[in-house]
């Protein structure tokens, strides 16, 4: 089987390198790095060392290894991290939508090059960073470890991903609220495309913790400005038994009614609850919608 291919080009790496996140809250962890931890004299188990970067407590440099290479290392534990970052990336049908005018991205593909781009940075900061997949049901869950193997791990499994049937997004984060654990911070990567109420009482679920949510919502410029303009045929990537074949001109307006609707439901809803929703579409850059949303949040801190 040939290896997939990288999800993020060397100038993405560059970029994604130049940006910072900062833990909002105290997070549970060790005393380490930019992220202040309100627990002492935890006892865990020796991992690995890590090169001493600029922030780190000098209490935590192997001054045995420093004696034998005269460079300095830290000593990293299986527990230790600032901060833990859970990317729940959403591959149903829907996610597979990659527009009628002209080629680009589906939504999927926008989707893992984003959670690609928030897995390279909170590594490369010595965070945990974990993944989830899904679509009616868990497809594959790695746990957030801060290693660089286990990065690559995380790379293939988004490289290799591929989008299922319906969607069932609910229950999925349901079942995922019991398996994070330790409060960090989550981003779902999602169209978002379920019942909104009962997607918000699941996300509250996780919030409770609590944890920091990121909601980035992605979607096709297509599903926003329903371009159509002849007589289409429509048939629905979650089921395709489902089709319809549409006037578009009598079409519109409902459709941009319920859009309407459904947009101003989650919005108010993360809004209520402290969710950051950030809306995005395949037509954006990944990194420079990673980029803009940090720059927003480091502004109202």
């Amino acid at each position: 089987m040939s290896a997939p291919q990288p999800l993020l080009s060397s100038d993405d790496r560059d970029k994604v390198a130049a940006l910072q996140w900062y833990a909002k809250s105290v997070m549970e962890g060790l005393n380490v790095g930019q992220h202040r931890s309100p627990h002492k004299g935890v006892s865990v188990e020796f991992k690995e060392h890590r090169p001493y970067v600029r922030g780190d407590e000098v209490r935590s440099i192997d001054w045995k290894l420093f004696g034998k290479t005269d460079r300095l290392y830290i000593r990293q534990f299986e527990e230790e991290t600032n901060l833990r970052a859970t990317l729940l990336v959403d591959q149903s049908g829907s996610m597979k939508y990659a527009g009628a005018r002209r080629p680009g991205p589906s939504k999927h593909q926008f989707a893992i090059r984003l959670a690609a781009s928030l897995a390279y940075l909170f590594t490369a900061q010595h965070d945990a960073v974990g993944l989830a997949t899904f679509d009616t049901k868990l497809r594959a869950y790695l746990p957030a470890r801060s290693r660089p193997s286990h990065l690559h791990e995380l790379m293939v499994q988004l490289a290799t991903a591929e989008c299922g049937g319906e969607t069932k997004l609910a229950p999925v984060v349901e079942t995922l609220a019991g398996k994070i654990s330790r409060r960090g911070v989550v981003f779902l990567i999602s169209d978002g495309f379920d019942d909104a109420s009962s997607l918000l009482r699941s996300l509250q679920r996780i919030r409770q913790a609590p944890n920091e949510i990121v909601f980035f919502q992605v979607w096709h410029p297509d599903e926003l400005d329903f371009p159509f303009s002849t007589r289409t045929q429509f048939r629905s990537l979650e089921n395709t038994s489902h089709e319809r074949l549409v006037d578009p001109h009598a079409f519109r307006v409902q459709y941009q009614r319920n859009l309407q609707r459904f947009r101003s439901e989650l919005e108010e809803g993360c809004k209520q609850s402290r969710i950051s929703l950030v809306s995005c579409t395949t037509a954006d850059s990944h990194v420079a919608v990673l980029a803009h949303f940090l720059q927003q949040r480091g502004a109202k801190s």
